[in-house]
């Protein structure tokens, strides 16, 4: 273990370089003061070359055992790995004394997230789980908008993450084994009902539609929820790849006023196309931020134009970077994680048996 009060950047083990390992979490991880990528776990040969070009100087493996073996040269282990892997290997880098960021979702069920907050807590080690929508451009704008009172009381929160994907890609995120915790309604579906949580507290009611669309799917692909909140704000959330027409991303309605905001924050597309954070980092186009008024049409330039406060996905690994120098918050707690998947497991079951669950 690195010397915290030697100024040495923390060693960061990632297993997995795929889409969220090479794309998210590896750049997030080499921009973030105070952290370094030391270890990529993949046992791709493509994969390998990827990270080695991408990342001079690091150490490539191709099982996670080879990265257990080495725990004691390492602070974090980062799991960007294949859902069904994320309990497993979260319990092995808790046990080998190893604090743990987790890609979203945590596990299948709220009962295994709680079991390794248990063991995170009784071991005295952070256990994150990577919301990275938390700081996308339109969330920070809404909760911005929500400290100021704009919206008045807010009555109904409408989220979509829509595509249009007619044809299905195949893979582990796409399969109908339920061992693989595939599907939109974990994968897609964690980000809209944390974003709602986050913003209005905990549910009482869920009711959802799953359906699976495309010739030769086998997962979800067309999913649709509505929670009731605690505090009497209805969310519906929509989470699909069968959208030939998209949503607005956002439409927030008010007893004062309504946001509505379209398009998707821009970070994920920077990081694909091999941007990295920095100047003007998570800046949007002015042509695409939303509009809050009342009584008008966004789509006919109705209501006042709202700028886009910028997306921030950086500040989620240096929030775990002060979480581990400096004791700060861990910036998206497991328990956490687990009230979301609480709703998750509520809306399949709601989805199968065509009934409102009450939690």
């Amino acid at each position: 273990m690195t010397d915290i009060s030697s100024g040495t950047p923390l060693r960061v083990g990632l297993v997995g370089y795929g889409l969220a390992g090479s794309v998210f979490h590896a750049p997030l991880i080499a921009a973030t003061e105070g952290l370094t990528l030391d270890t990529v776990v993949t046992s791709s040969p493509e994969r390998q070359e990827q990270a080695r070009a991408e990342f001079p100087g690091v150490t490539l493996v191709a099982r996670p055992d080879e990265l257990f073996a080495r725990a004691a040269d390492l602070d974090l282990v980062v799991l960007a790995s294949p859902n069904k892997t994320h309990v497993p290997l979260a319990t092995e880098a808790l046990k080998a004394g190893l604090p743990v960021v987790v890609d979203k979702p945590i596990a299948g069920t709220a009962a295994e997230a709680r079991d390794l907050a248990a063991l995170a807590e009784e071991r005295g080690l952070l256990l994150s789980v990577f919301q990275n929508r938390r700081w996308d451009n339109d969330f920070l704008t809404l909760r911005k908008l929500l400290a100021e009172g704009a919206l008045g009381d807010v009555w109904r929160f409408e989220s979509r993450f829509e595509r249009w994907r007619p044809t299905p890609k195949g893979g582990w995120r796409e399969s109908g084994d339920p061992a693989e915790i595939g599907g939109l309604l974990y994968d897609l579906g964690s980000h809209v009902v944390d974003q709602a949580l986050v913003l209005f507290g905990p549910v009482t009611q869920v009711y959802a539609e799953s359906l699976v669309r495309r010739a030769g799917a086998e997962a979800d692909d067309d999913t649709f929820l509505a929670l009731t909140h605690a505090g009497g704000v209805r969310s519906h959330l929509y989470v699909s790849s069968t959208t030939a027409q998209l949503g607005p991303r956002f439409r927030v309605l008010g007893s004062k006023a309504g946001y509505v905001k379209y398009g998707l924050d821009p970070q994920e597309a920077a990081l694909r196309e091999g941007k990295r954070p920095g100047r003007g980092w998570g800046e949007e186009d002015e042509a695409l931020w939303g509009r809050v008024g009342s009584g008008e049409s966004p789509s006919t330039g109705g209501g006042r134009i709202e700028p886009s406060v910028p997306g921030d996905y950086p500040a989620y690994y240096a929030a775990v970077a002060e979480a581990l120098l400096r004791g700060g918050p861990n910036p998206v707690g497991a328990r956490e994680a687990a009230a979301s998947l609480d709703v998750l497991e509520a809306a399949r079951r709601s989805a199968r048996d065509g009934v409102v669950v009450t939690l």
